[in-house]
């Protein structure tokens, strides 16, 4: 495989967001959001999917989180679409369960190619410290649709809110990791009947 990196920067009126990925990378990160639980948060998917990733955003928090969260989610969808390239060799599929005390969470990635997301996560609570919990279903939402992938994230048992997103994005990354590894009887070969995704 090719080195599968990329850089994108996105820019409105609402935001500045420039990400960087390394899909085969250590799982270093740097994150610069002003946003401190979704950096935590980024922090698990660079860790547990061995991706090395910066993001850096610069947005109007001043009303609220809302739009930085979306548009980080939406920059991080369109760096791995760029990095994943023609997806010839992936394992396309990728999927994990990861607990957290009395929490546990499944994830469930397809690089299909068609966006689609379902997100049954309910939390106790509307915060985290100062984040809504409101905006993860965003940040998602924005991933999926310009990663161009199928994400199912379910929560299947837990009490206490910070261990149940802390479990999601764990398995996110985990997730991402097993579906973007080479699949060594697919060398070259595009991972669908279709003959392409």
């Amino acid at each position: 495989m090719s080195e599968r990196r990329a850089t994108v920067t996105r820019e409105t009126l609402e935001t500045r967001i420039e990400v960087s990925v390394d899909l085969d990378g250590s799982g270093s990160g740097r994150f610069e959001t002003g946003v401190p639980f979704l950096d935590h948060m980024l922090d698990q998917v660079a860790r547990h999917g061995l991706i090395d990733l910066v993001v850096k955003a610069q947005g109007d928090l001043h009303i609220d989180a809302h739009h930085t969260v979306e548009d980080i989610g939406i920059t991080l969808g369109q760096a791995f679409a760029r990095a994943v390239g023609d997806k010839k060799g992936i394992r396309r599929y990728g999927h994990a369960y990861v607990p957290l005390d009395e929490a546990l969470s499944r994830v469930v990635v397809d690089f299909s190619g068609r966006p689609g997301l379902e997100f049954q996560v309910d939390f106790p609570r509307a915060r985290i410290g100062e984040f809504d919990v409101d905006l993860f279903l965003e940040f998602f939402q924005g991933f999926v649709n310009h990663a161009q992938v199928t994400l199912h994230i379910d929560n299947l048992r837990g009490r206490n809110a910070h261990h149940i997103a802390e479990t999601v994005f764990k398995a996110f990354g985990r997730a991402l990791r097993m579906a973007l590894e080479a699949d060594p009887r697919m060398q070259g070969i595009t991972p669908s009947t279709k003959g392409s995704l």
